[in-house]
């Protein structure tokens, strides 16, 4: 480097070199070139993925006439095959592999692709959602004889003997018994479910550790050890005798961890910084766990409710070795055998009399009409979701407005010192029904103590 810049030429250290000027160009540069086009070199019109197109359509229906088409000659001619099952699975798998084979006539591999699964789905579902259909429609069907006559919801089966014509008998005694089975069963397991999984959520160790595995333990437990164990100790051991209230434990003790888990899923779902707005208004952990969390998540709280009253409404053999069998109505939980719908319906059933099979399926379309009944109920006290405010909650929060309005004025106008307008101001902003239903009563401080004297650290301070 030295010996590079030791003789430099002249003029290259030199700051008072008169700089050369910028060199002229006989014309302005060019500017952006946009090649002409012509009317054979238009771009391909885009395609809307959201539109359903002719092509689309015919494609669909060619696949199913040449599936069914081609499954028909199949069982009939071809091949040693029979069977209304198996039908139709031969025939949805050929229609998949039409249905590929024309759209590949015109697609790529991706979009055929995404074609394949996006009908294997819709189909899927649309089998499930028919198998659905079938079943209410004829458990209904079935049922229908029975269903028809105002005895059957009235009356009890104490008086119908297998001979009995329709308008006599129905299925009383197991309505009520089932209402008072699952009404116990639910004043038991909703608060201890929502306050284990608010346990589970809010807290965190080896014992939150031991009590999560136990409950996703119980999760899988069969429902018949679950009665054998009500049976075992409050009956047996106890000798507190069959009742509908020891097939409300059996109950309890399935829904239990439903609740608990479906209820624990739900409340980890809460934004953390709705914990945070809270705690930083100076409410404590579990109080903004009961105003914040809580009202957060109240509407899948009542989902996790609904499935697990939809696990204990509809068993049988907990409800069979706890409260037993009868025809006669008992209304008092705490002693005598106790019917529910699905012992009711499994015991008309099991009969050889029309009549009583009859009865049977009136007595599964009646628990499927209640389980339908119990849904809306919950939807309905579950409320809306976070951020959807009634119309009480936004007149309120109005007229929460207009004294924040009238109380700026006063204090603009000096009637009102501004540390109590202060102090006013937080109780209602933690009273305001806020989109995170924020409900904190509690009266904040204006100041917070300061120590007359900080704490030394200690150790000799570093220089």
């Amino acid at each position: 480097m030295t010996a590079l810049y030791e003789h430099p030429p002249a003029g290259l250290w030199d700051v008072t070199a008169p700089i050369a000027p910028a060199p002229s160009y006989a014309s302005p540069p060019p500017a952006t070139f946009c090649p002409q086009t012509t009317a054979d070199d238009q771009p391909e019109p885009r395609r809307n993925t959201g539109m359903v197109h002719q092509r689309d359509i015919l494609a669909l229906g060619g696949s199913i006439i040449a599936a069914v088409s081609t499954t028909m000659l199949l069982f009939n001619f071809l091949a040693p095959w029979s069977g209304k099952i198996g039908f139709v699975a031969v025939a949805f798998g050929l229609f998949l592999g039409f249905y590929a084979l024309l759209v590949s006539t015109e697609e790529r591999g991706p979009a055929v692709r995404d074609r394949v699964i996006a009908a294997l789905v819709h189909g899927v579902a649309f089998v499930l959602l028919l198998a659905l259909v079938f079943l209410i429609g004829f458990t209904f069907e079935r049922g229908w004889s029975a269903l028809q006559h105002w005895n059957f919801y009235h009356q009890d089966l104490a008086n119908a003997g297998p001979l009995e014509p329709m308008e006599v008998g129905g299925i009383r005694h197991a309505a009520i018994g089932t209402l008072w089975m699952i009404a116990i069963a639910l004043a038991i397991t909703v608060p201890l479910g929502i306050a284990c999984a608010m346990f589970l959520n809010e807290t965190r160790g080896a014992f939150t550790r031991f009590v999560r595995t136990i409950v996703e333990a119980m999760t899988a437990l069969p429902s018949i050890v679950a009665g054998l164990f009500i049976l075992a100790t409050w009956i047996l051991i106890l000798g507190r005798g069959k009742s509908g209230l020891a097939a409300a434990l059996a109950l309890s003790v399935m829904m239990l961890p439903i609740i608990i888990r479906a209820a624990d899923v739900v409340l980890r779902l809460v934004p953390g910084n709705l914990k945070e707005a809270s705690l930083a208004l100076g409410a404590g952990q579990w109080r903004t766990a009961w105003h914040v969390v809580l009202p957060t998540s109240r509407s899948g709280l009542a989902t996790a409710v609904i499935l697990g009253a939809a696990r204990g409404i509809g068993e049988t053999s907990p409800v069979l070795l706890t409260a037993g069998y009868t025809t006669y109505t008992n209304t008092n939980p705490l002693a005598g055998d106790m019917t529910s719908l699905p012992l009711a319906a499994f015991k008309l059933v099991s009969s050889p009399q029309n009549s009583f099979i009859a009865r049977g399926f009136g007595a599964g379309a009646t628990l499927l009409a209640l389980v339908l009944i119990l849904f809306i109920a919950a939807r309905i006290i579950g409320g809306r979701g976070p951020g959807n405010l009634t119309k009480r909650q936004q007149r309120r929060v109005a007229a929460v407005s207009q004294q924040d309005l009238a109380r700026f004025a006063r204090r603009e106008a000096g009637l009102e010192p501004e540390e109590q307008s202060a102090e006013g101001a937080g109780r209602r902003l933690l009273s305001m029904p806020v989109v995170t239903s924020l409900k904190v009563r509690r009266r904040m401080p204006t100041r917070l103590p300061v120590p007359k004297s900080l704490p030394r650290p200690k150790g000799r301070r570093r220089e």
